[in-house]
């Protein structure tokens, strides 16, 4: 500055004689500062909670990331997620979104599915990816020391996946195994004859078919990558021994050849049809029925979420403590076991069960289910079975941050339900704020026998009235 301040002096002063030559005095002008590393300048936000130390931030190629910084442990637990799953399937096309991201690991650039592998094992590193539903996942570990190599294979694999025919083939293969031996699955022809009695017409519903897997195509894998996987709204969640700045820096390289925008559709909510009167029977020739039974429940938003967990902990979730365990195995020798959930996914959210029985006790099992729903509705839950319930629920909580990759883990789970940042301080707040009025509150109007449907699978016996 000094410098440019004397030139400027100088020309003011001389008019036509200017000091020096013109070239001098052009490069002095023109000279800029150095460029400013964006990684070295991008906010971060800092929660410091009660089980991590979560930084947020968005990486200037607009991926947003949560990081829990772990100098102790030399390792790096990654998650990556999109919020559109195998509900993008097109029409006649399901389990295509499946396909290709099993195709995701299976080779890419150069490297073929064997080198591929191979180049992760010289890194000691993995990476997969997966979908469901609403979402599609891709995970990886790695050495913090390879960092930098590990996330050039994630960035090959984004950016030129090669979907090959020998892994296509096997996936074909493997595949069709599944359709086949799927007929014999108790629990899939259980989801199956719920998905058709409460709600059939829904994305949820749909299934793989051998049609459909007939009209899978590698081209087809590459355009459904290119909708899926994109830089708009990818989630990042970490934990390992690397900084904010660092691991903005491997992300933005990882997803740079990921298109910036793609494609989605809107969902539906699920509205279940009503139940039916009498259980389905779904005829499998085995000694033992399988029973599921399915209700409507609450969005995970919902002020009674959690109140519905800590009430279902005494009803069916709490193992040998459960009214359900005691009444039907330890009393009755009906079962070896049987339990209960509250479920909220994106778009449906249900009070579900299931349990086995001999053929022969599948009614008297059924009824005792029905019975203990009844039972506790009438009677409430006592203050004990709440204390207990509360007791185990916020004690075993922490058990899920013991690894970096369940704190990457769960982490994404809050963040794909679109939790906010300090969820796990507030969680067992909200066990410990639930009052026995409103526990039983809850059960008596989602616990209604008659909100149930139940499926039985296999040969049951004494199922008429």
């Amino acid at each position: 500055m000094r410098t440019l301040s004397k030139m400027i002096g100088a020309v003011a002063a001389l008019s036509v004689a200017a000091c020096g030559s013109l070239e001098e005095q052009r490069e002095t002008v023109v000279s800029q500062p150095e460029a400013v590393d964006p990684y070295s300048v991008m906010a971060v936000t800092v929660h410091d909670g009660e089980f991590a130390k979560i930084q947020q931030f968005t990486t200037p190629k607009g991926v947003s990331v949560w990081l829990v910084e772990e100098p102790s442990i030399p390792i790096l637990s990654l998650r990556m997620a999109w919020q559109n799953g195998s509900t993008l399937d097109p029409d006649g096309i399901e389990g295509l979104t499946h396909a290709m991201t099993y195709h995701m690991n299976e080779g890419a650039g150069d490297l073929d599915s064997q080198t591929f592998f191979k180049r992760m094992e010289e890194l000691n590193m993995s990476f997969w990816c997966s979908t469901g539903t609403d979402n599609t996942y891709c995970n990886s570990s790695m050495l913090t020391d390879n960092a930098e190599a590990s996330f050039d294979v994630i960035a090959l694999a984004y950016a030129a996946p090669r979907f090959d025919d020998g892994p296509f083939e096997r996936f074909l293969r493997e595949q069709e195994v599944s359709l086949n031996t799927r007929e014999a699955d108790a629990g899939y022809l259980a989801r199956r004859a719920i998905r058709a009695a409460l709600y059939p017409d829904h994305p949820y519903a749909r299934e793989v078919s051998a049609e459909s897997l007939a009209a899978i195509t590698q081209e087809g894998m590459q355009a459904q990558k290119a909708k899926i996987m994109v830089r708009e709204g990818m989630l990042v969640t970490a934990v390992g021994a690397i900084s904010p700045d660092e691991l903005a820096a491997l992300v933005d390289r990882a997803v740079d050849g990921l298109p910036e925008i793609g494609a989605g559709m809107d969902i539906p909510d699920v509205t279940m049809a009503t139940p039916p009167a009498e259980p389905i029977v779904v005829d499998l020739p085995q000694p033992q029925s399988l029973v599921r039974f399915t209700a409507p429940a609450m969005p995970r938003d919902d002020p009674d979420f959690y109140t519905a967990v800590v009430a279902n902990y005494s009803f069916g979730g709490g193992g040998f403590e459960s009214r359900l365990m005691k009444e039907l195995r330890v009393a009755k020798g009906l079962t070896y076991g049987v339990g209960t959930g509250v479920s909220a996914e994106q778009h449906i959210q249900t009070w579900y069960g299931s349990g086995q029985t001999k053929n022969e006790s599948a009614g008297e099992f059924i009824q005792g289910i029905k019975d203990q729903m009844s039972l506790i509705i009438e009677e409430g839950m006592s203050a004990e079975e709440l204390a207990d319930a509360k007791a185990y629920l916020t004690g075993s909580y922490p058990l899920g941050f013991d690894s970096n990759s369940k704190i990457a883990g769960n982490m994404m789970g809050v963040r794909l339900d679109g939790l906010p940042v300090d969820f796990f301080d507030k969680r067992n707040a909200m066990v410990e704020a639930v009052t026995l009025e409103d526990a039983n509150r809850v059960l008596r109007t989602y616990l209604q026998p008659d909100n149930f449907t139940f499926v039985v699978v296999g040969q049951p016996e004494g199922l008429e009235e």
